[in-house]
C-alpha cells in the first residue's frame, strides 16, 4: 500500500527550484513519484506517491523541511499548506532506455 497526496503551495518556480536545490542530489527515500505542476493562481501543485507515510514523514522530517526552511531564509511559513490524500488504486512507472 502506497501513500500519496496532493498539496497545493503558495510559492513560485524560483523559490522551488531553490528547495530542490537545497535537497541536493540524492534520492529521498521511499519517493516513488514527486510530479510539481503550475497552478492558474501562479502557485504550484504537489504529486507525491511515497512507499509508505513512515517514509514520508521521515524524509519530511530529516530532508525535506529543512530545505524548505533554508529556501526561506530560516523559517517556512505557517501554517504547513493542506494536504489532499489520495485513495490509490493503482501505480505505474515506465522506464525508457
Amino acid at each position: 500500500m502506497v501513500y500519496a497526496f496532493i498539496q497545493d503551495v503558495p510559492i513560485n518556480e524560483a523559490l522551488y527550484h531553490r528547495v530542490m536545490e537545497g535537497l541536493g542530489a540524492e534520492p529521498l527515500v521511499g519517493l516513488v513519484l514527486h510530479l510539481c505542476v503550475r497552478r492558474s493562481d501562479g502557485g504550484l501543485r504537489y504529486i507525491d506517491v511515497w512507499e509508505s507515510q513512515e517514509a514520508c514523514t521521515r524524509a519530511f522530517d530529516e530532508r525535506i523541511h529543512p530545505a524548505v526552511d533554508a529556501a526561506f531564509g530560516g523559517a517556512r511559513p505557517s501554517p504547513e499548506p493542506e494536504v489532499q490524500v489520495l485513495d490509490v488504486v493503482d501505480v505505474r512507472t515506465a522506464v525508457r532506455s
